[in-house]
């Protein structure tokens, strides 16, 4: 069993682009998910490789997240450095007449299991408000 991995799926009744659009705009998770209470971006333009965006969390320190990878359908962001890093995904992806929305977050590093086993509850419970948000969001209902 990978204690370093979380991932939670969720199905989202409505259509790819409006679950993509609602994950796209950072600035807004806030008012869905009560995992965040602030993003600031740290360049315009929206996300991007090699992007920076300042994330403002419950019990959690102000971290600054970078993108590592973004397409049409998510995008992955990574914190920290050397013995400590997260790594988070959000991916959307057809499903029969909605949407797949995937969430996960890795810790690496040499550090990384003892972080992932500190945090192990408050990362699955925000990993659920975030999803759960994300689906609220997407189909009207928040």
């Amino acid at each position: 069993m990978d204690v370093t991995h979380f991932s939670i799926s969720v199905h989202i009744k409505a259509t790819p682009d409006r679950v993509w659009a609602v994950m796209l705009d950072i600035e807004r998770w806030p008012e869905w998910t009560k995992s965040v209470t602030r993003i600031e971006p740290l360049q315009p333009g929206g996300l991007a490789i090699g992007h920076r965006a300042r994330i403002r969390q419950p019990r959690l320190p102000p971290t600054v997240w970078r993108v590592t990878e973004v397409n049409d359908r998510g995008f992955t962001w990574m914190a920290g450095a050397g013995p400590a890093r997260t790594v988070a995904s959000h991916w959307v992806e057809p499903d029969g007449a909605g949407t797949r929305a995937t969430l996960s977050l890795r810790f690496e590093g040499f550090l990384g299991p003892w972080v992932a086993r500190l945090t192990k509850n408050l990362t699955e419970r925000y990993l659920a408000m975030e999803a759960e948000g994300l689906k609220a969001r997407s189909e009207g209902r928040r």
